[in-house]
């Protein structure tokens, strides 16, 4: 798990969204053990996520709100812990491989979506109720740079 004052280190003086994104994605994916992917997906013009900075496989590059894990989250805007991706109704298989998922929603100020943080691991229960928390916090930490009207 990171530490937010070293994930706060990390973007400090960085205004561009994509480095900030990118630099998240690699630190979040090097620090927390048994993951498999780590990316953000952000939300488009219409109600819809597409594929930003990640570390890992390759991954699906378009969500519909409403659809998979990511987009669930986005639509319902709440964290979403899925022990077991199988179980999940509607859950879209970027990874073969893939068990267990969390998605985060970045929200902005005015709480409308930015995007997603979403993190996938090869093991089944790798996410349990109650780990929700610190990514959340980061979350924080990542909206308080992206989003400039965030207060």
């Amino acid at each position: 798990m990171i530490s937010s004052k070293s994930l706060e280190s990390l973007i400090e003086g960085e205004d561009r969204d994509i480095t900030v994104l990118a630099n998240a994605a690699s630190y979040i994916n090097m620090v927390t053990e048994d993951v498999s992917w780590v990316g953000f997906y952000l939300k488009g013009e219409d109600e819809s996520l597409y594929l930003g900075p990640f570390q890992g496989k390759p991954a699906c590059t378009y969500i519909k709100f409403g659809k998979g894990v990511c987009g669930t989250a986005a639509a319902e805007r709440k964290t979403l812990v899925v022990p077991d991706v199988f179980e999940f109704p509607g859950y879209i298989a970027c990874d073969a491989a893939a068990r267990s998922e969390i998605v985060v929603p970045m929200l902005k100020n005015d709480g409308s979506v930015y995007g997603v943080l979403d993190i996938d691991s090869d093991t089944r229960d790798r996410f349990l109720p109650g780990c929700e928390g610190g990514f959340e916090e980061y979350v924080r930490i990542l909206m308080k740079r992206l989003d400039k009207q965030f207060t």
